[in-house]
């Protein structure tokens, strides 16, 4: 006859309580970002997405007209540090790292150097 087979009974577990670290960071950053933010936050990861996209297709197509490949990478590196510093511009938790720059001040600067930017692309596309 075979051993009787004892069975331990289970521990109840307690329900997961914390959420991934990731999860909450998400929570909060819907919670306390204001929509102008999440807009350019938006707006940055497209730029990103678009940079390594251009990239990847350098590495794994061709780079035949490599003077388009640099403009075209070029203008998504200077757009997103252009972003990036409108971002901390109107971000009302560097108030005070920006008392002399109003949002629009901030926001027409953003425009002049995309305009300055973006003829200087032109031109290095020939």
């Amino acid at each position: 006859m075979a051993p009787a087979k004892t069975t331990q009974p289970m521990k109840a577990t307690a329900p997961h309580t914390q959420s991934s670290p990731l999860l909450s960071l998400w929570n909060a950053y819907n919670e306390t970002t204001s929509t102008r933010l999440k807009t350019i936050d938006a707006f940055l990861v497209f730029l990103m997405l678009s940079g390594i996209i251009q990239f990847l297709y350098c590495i794994l197509v061709s780079n035949f007209p490599f003077n388009a490949f640099l403009a075209g990478f070029a203008s998504c590196v200077g757009q997103f540090v252009l972003a990036a510093s409108l971002r901390s511009q109107v971000n009302p938790a560097n108030r005070s790292e920006f008392k002399e720059v109003s949002p629009e001040r901030a926001f027409a600067d953003f425009a002049l150097g995309s305009i300055v930017l973006h003829f200087f692309v032109y031109n290095f596309l020939g």
